[in-house]
């Protein structure tokens, strides 16, 4: 294997009938290994390395699930995805899934590997926001945001309060925790974060999820963080429901930026698809804005909360039967 080359495979999702996986091939990519430190420049220099790395455009890519096996071609930033059809029946829970980097030669330069989701057959499906949304962020002032990203390390970037107690709910939410309901973190946040961000929702032990991120950026591009990709949000959402016609989605976002507008398109195009939309007002600005929006949701019969802080949320889900108080206690 040619060890400068390497394969970051994300988590992927699906059923027997369409399987989804995404990940990254790099000519190079900096040796990054996270230090937890409350050191000002310890952080802002892993944080840098994130973004120093070299894709390998249209090198060919091999996939082996359960036997079976997939070809593909990355594209010109070195992402791949592949999305294929089970030839056996597949099991709810994580499944293992390899992906290989091959030369013209079909010689194995580097390997990878990762986890697929295939849900159970569970009454709820649930797609969040993450910036402003699950964390304090500040997206809409990219100073703030940066400060944010610079100062802080994965354990030490704050979630709003009562989030763990809201999703680990909704996780459980008519079903139990060998069944959770499946969770998809959709972000306009760059896939060069996607370690840290994993790192963030496990160390507060957030529902474990795909995350479903926006176009890796260069060193020379991290002022622009967060800041782009949000019609590319907009179709990583509705792939989701795609791919899951017969579940029933329940949307958290913010009003920061565009999470209200997005969701009212969707909700407008799939309004059987989904049960409920939620949304964090963090810029009260904006408030009869989104407010107008959720009428536009609500006109599709589909429950709506704006909420300030997670109690909030949880009163709504609670009385909307989304949750259980013995849900709240587990």
């Amino acid at each position: 294997m040619n060890k400068s080359v390497s394969v970051k495979v994300y988590h992927g999702y699906g059923h027997t009938h369409n399987l989804v996986v995404y990940g990254h091939v790099f000519r190079f990519r900096a040796k990054n290994k996270q230090i937890y430190s409350n050191n000002l420049f310890v952080n802002i220099f892993h944080l840098l390395k994130l973004f120093i790395l070299k894709p390998y455009p249209f090198v060919k890519v091999r996939l082996t699930f359960n036997g079976q096996v997939v070809h593909n071609k990355t594209e010109y930033d070195g992402f791949f995805k592949f999305e294929w059809k089970a030839t056996e029946e597949v099991k709810a829970g994580w499944h293992s899934v390899k992906i290989e980097a091959l030369s013209d030669g079909d010689k194995v330069l580097a390997a990878g590997h990762g986890k697929v989701f295939v849900p159970h057959i569970t009454q709820y499906a649930f797609i969040s926001d993450i910036d402003d949304t699950v964390m304090v962020s500040h997206s809409a002032a990219i100073g703030r945001r940066l400060r944010e990203l610079f100062i802080k390390n994965p354990r030490t970037r704050k979630t709003f309060s009562d989030t763990y107690t809201l999703y680990h709910a909704l996780a459980l939410s008519h079903t139990n925790a060998n069944q959770p309901n499946p969770f998809f973190y959709v972000s306009s946040s760059e896939w060069n974060l996607y370690d840290y961000l994993v790192e963030i929702f496990r160390y507060n032990k957030l529902p474990e999820g795909a995350f479903l991120l926006n176009q890796i950026k260069r060193w020379k591009d991290l002022m622009k963080t967060g800041k782009t990709g949000h019609e590319g949000k907009l179709m990583r959402v509705m792939r989701i429901l795609d791919a899951f016609p017969n579940q029933r989605f329940v949307f958290f976002g913010d009003n920061t930026q565009r999470d209200p507008a997005i969701y009212t398109m969707i909700a407008e195009k799939y309004p059987k698809n989904i049960e409920a939309v939620y949304i964090r007002n963090i810029r009260k600005e904006k408030e009869a804005t989104t407010l107008e929006l959720l009428k536009r949701i609500e006109a599709q019969q589909i429950k709506t909360c704006l909420f300030e802080n997670n109690q909030e949320a949880i009163a709504h889900a609670t009385a909307a039967g989304l949750i259980s108080a013995e849900g709240l206690l587990r």
